[in-house]
């Protein structure tokens, strides 16, 4: 396909295909300069068939009409079209439409946090009978996600079948998800997996975010391949515009509400407004072009205008015309591409016309090019050069240079010799050779090389570059973009790309930097007086105007305003506030020493004082800055230094990690077992857990000051766990198949310590509440519950009626906390003291439980030498 041009035929859509009185056939063609290819590739989520767009259309539509859906605010009726498009497609009968996500996750999706979906999404849609959720929870309790029913679709499913607007089809349900990631979804990289960027309006959050995504998808799905939004009819308010008249009727809105959503979209770089061209140059009929629909077909700004604005629809062959005037089949056998009947390709521009609108236009006298003309193609006109323009008398000395302008004077021009305009018919077009001199002069970098021995030039384009920032951000200064050279422009590219990618870092909506780099490009050419006064164009650009003037040390400040808010700079305020206050000062202070001087003797002195003034502080300025290089040098040796301690302390320790995982174990002696194996560390925790089950019951049962009644009850809990622990050990056994265990006796044996911990820690807690009931029954308890009861009742507010039903209720409250309290408070005491009974216990009565751990190999090396 020639990427100079598409023609395209459309077919009549509407009755029958030939005239049913004449039998003439009543298809119509209509010839349209398009791009052959655009910018997006066939699988971009904004290339949207016309069927699939109207589909996707109707259902949301429905969707959002829904008796349930309607009337709820803008970010529960977002969260419902996001859970309606991540819904399951119906397998066979069975009716499973639900979704499953988080909170969190359906926050990113609409901009919002988890309070506002929780509050204001969930909350009033189950209370309309619009959404049901279900929490799934794992075997731990712990939520895992939140099962979603979108009700108008299970509805519609249940009902209407696959005749209802919301019965989509598995394919429908993934364009419409495709769709809404490109242009709010907050992207992801799965593992393994292609990752998902961010959407259009990722960074737009907070209050409208909702709102803003809502009507972005609304108007995307409203316009055409052509990338302008399909207006609405009828009278609208000047103020607001036809644009937010349709975007309020999308939305549901008040116009002067879908205005600032729409100026909130133009400013997001999604949604550009203008005018249409008039021959008056008189201000005409509003459009609204949705920029990512417009770059997905391959289209711009510039190249939609050049569409719209000229003429260039061309009628319908005849089938007797002959030449590049023949139907499509005697064009496609002279070799013309692209060229088609109603089968072809359709026209990418106006491939949605309605069937009923005229095809059928004059020939334009000048064509605009939607983009760069390729020679060559077979269409008639072609020696007349890149431009497209009508042929011209050629000059002598004239020749047309290798970039496409006119160049320097030469003789020999191909065309001068034996062109067409001399009545001549060569046997090769000038044209041709121009071809082959080009090709043979381009090198491995596709840019004009030198022929014949001329000095190699650099090409220089006449329009703004391809990049919509960049066109966005330059629009101001075309003109002057037109008298620069190809270098130039070159370096006026990158230092517009470094200022977009500084300004990006300043503002907290990134997609604005664009507009507020035209707009300080506008205001500089308003303080120079216009573009015809910019002598330099390039100078003025890279010195002057692309460049960011701070007027004080805020790094945000450009000229006294903000960049973030547009608004005056505060800190020049204050600047300018503190310099008026000191000159003040000063005069005031003149006025007092010097009364009597002249106006211009007082005003030498104001100047002479305020010039020793700023002297002082350039040399105090001077001394800070040396101190703080100086600070910054000490606290970068210093953190050097801790940097360096810390890593030498890391080291040690991953040293002595290695060596201790080389020690055997204390108890049993297994070898590279960190100084204590897992079955040991199990049986030393159950020793310290049984020793603290037989502390607790003795602090009850035992006379404190009696170690043989002590030893007797801390006996009897042992012997009642370790009956425990050895029906655990035999249901154990009962439960494993027979010779399992002798395969691996290492992992038997922590199997066997681990149950036996987890018996003795699972009866610990009984003891301990067992003890805890009865200390609460003693005499110490019952007299601070007595105390408390009294206390209590002696209340102010209760010393009316001191034996109501709510001062007793009160007073037997607090005694019960209070005699908890007590028990709490004795058993720590009792448990403290025995401890301290245990740690004072003479060595001959410790020395038989340190005789029966057995020694390692190194311990007994040490012994034996």
């Amino acid at each position: 396909m020639s990427k100079a041009a598409l023609v395209a035929m459309q077919p009549y859509p509407y009755g029958d295909a030939t005239n049913s009185s004449a039998g003439i056939p009543r298809q119509r063609a209509a010839l349209r300069s398009v791009p052959a290819s655009g910018d997006g590739g066939l699988d971009d989520p904004l290339r949207l068939g016309r069927a699939m767009r109207l589909r996707l259309l109707a259902a949301v539509q429905a969707l959002l009409a829904d008796p349930s859906i309607a009337g709820q605010s803008d970010v529960a009726r977002l969260a419902a079209v996001v859970l309606y498009a991540k819904s399951r497609a119906p397998k066979g009968a069975k009716n499973d439409n639900q979704t499953s996500i988080w909170v969190a996750e359906l926050g990113r999706w609409m901009g919002v946090g988890g309070s506002t979906v929780n509050h204001r999404v969930l909350a009033p849609l189950r209370a309309s009978d619009g959404l049901h959720t279900k929490v799934v929870t794992n075997e731990k309790g712990h939520p895992i996600r939140l099962d979603c029913l979108v009700m108008p679709l299970w509805n519609a499913r249940k009902s209407g079948g696959a005749g209802h607007p919301l019965a989509l089809t598995k394919v429908e349900l993934a364009t419409l998800l495709h769709l809404i990631e490109a242009l709010f979804g907050h992207g992801w990289t799965p593992e393994g997996k292609k990752p998902t960027p961010p959407g259009l309006l990722t960074g737009r959050r907070g209050k409208g975010a909702a709102t803003d995504r809502l009507g972005l998808l609304l108007m995307v799905l409203t316009t055409r391949a052509s990338g302008w939004l399909q207006l609405c009819g009828g009278s609208v308010k000047v103020k607001e515009g036809r644009g937010a008249a349709t975007l309020a009727r999308l939305l549901g809105c008040s116009p002067s509400g879908a205005r600032k959503v729409l100026a909130r979209l133009t400013e997001a770089g999604v949604v550009a407004r203008q005018h249409r061209k008039t021959s008056t140059r008189m201000r005409g009929r509003a459009r609204v072009m949705l920029l990512p629909v417009a770059r997905a077909y391959g289209r711009t700004l510039a190249s939609v205008e050049a569409v719209s604005g000229s003429a260039a629809v061309f009628s319908a062959r005849p089938d007797g015309a002959v030449g590049d005037h023949a139907p499509a089949d005697t064009a496609g056998a002279l070799g013309t591409s692209g060229i088609g009947g109603a089968k072809d390709t359709e026209d990418a521009v106006d491939r949605e016309r309605p069937g009923s609108a005229e095809l059928h236009a004059d020939h334009a006298s000048v064509v605009t090019p939607v983009v760069p003309p390729q020679l060559d193609c077979g269409f008639s006109g072609e020696g007349r050069g890149g431009e497209g323009r009508r042929p011209e008398r050629v000059c002598a000395g004239e020749v047309l240079a290798v970039d496409g302008e006119v160049g320097a004077a030469v003789t020999g021009s191909p065309v001068e010799k034996d062109g067409p305009l001399r009545g001549e018919k060569p046997k090769k077009s000038p044209v041709d050779e121009r071809v082959g001199q080009r090709a043979a002069g381009a090198g491995a970098s596709g840019w004009p090389k030198a022929v014949g021995g001329k000095k190699a030039q650099q090409r220089r384009r006449v329009g703004l570059p391809a990049d919509l920032r960049l066109r966005v951000a330059l629009g101001p200064v075309t003109w002057l973009w037109e008298r620069l050279s190809g270098w130039q422009q070159d370096q006026v590219e990158a230092a517009a790309k470094t200022e977009l990618a500084h300004l990006e870092g300043l503002l907290a909506l990134p997609d604005g930097a664009p507009r507020l780099l035209a707009d300080r490009l506008t205001g500089r050419l308003e303080e120079t007086g216009g573009e015809a006064l910019v002598t330099d164009p390039y100078g003025w650009l890279i010195r002057r105007g692309l460049v960011q003037r701070p007027s004080c040390s805020d790094r945000r400040c450009d000229d006294g305003i903000r960049l973030d808010t547009g608004t005056g700079c505060e800190n020049c305020a204050n600047v300018v506030h503190i310099r008026r206050a000191r000159r003040a000062r000063v005069g005031a202070d003149i006025d007092r020493e010097l009364p009597g001087l002249s106006d211009d003797e007082r005003w030498r002195v104001l100047e002479e004082r305020l010039r020793e003034q700023a002297a002082v502080r350039a040399e105090d300025l001077v001394w800070r800055q040396e101190q703080a290089r100086v600070e910054k040098a000490r606290r970068d040796a210093t953190r050097a230094a801790a940097a360096e301690r810390a890593e030498r302390e890391q080291e040690a320790a991953a040293a002595a990690d290695v060596a201790r995982q080389e020690l055997a174990c204390e108890d049993c002696g297994q070898q590279q077992a960190s100084g204590l194996c897992e079955t040991c560390g199990y049986r030393r925790r159950t020793e310290a857990a049984i020793v603290e089950a037989g502390l607790v019951t003795a602090t009850w049962s035992a006379v404190l000051d009696d170690p043989a009644d002590i030893d007797a009850v801390t006996a009897h809990v042992r012997a009642s766990l370790e009956a425990d622990i050895e029906r655990t050990r035999r249901e154990f056994l009962d439960l494993v198949e027979p010779g399992e265990l002798d395969a691996d006796p290492v992992a038997a044996a922590a199997a066997f310590a681990f149950a036996a911990l987890q018996t003795v820690e699972a009866a610990l807690p009984e003891y301990r509440s067992n003890v805890l009931g009865r200390l609460c029954r003693t005499e110490e308890a019952e007299a601070e519950a007595r105390r408390a009861y009294r206390t209590e009742q002696g209340r102010r507010w209760f010393q009316h009626n001191p034996n109501g039903a709510d001062a007793i209720a009160a007073a037997t409250k607090v005694a019960d906390a209070a005699r908890e309290r007590t028990a709490q408070y004795l058993l720590a005491t009792r448990l403290g003291q025995l401890r301290e009974q245990a740690r004072s216990a003479p060595w001959m009565d410790r020395l038989p439980e340190f005789a029966t751990r057995q020694l390692n190999g190194e311990v007994t090396g040490m012994v034996i030498a």
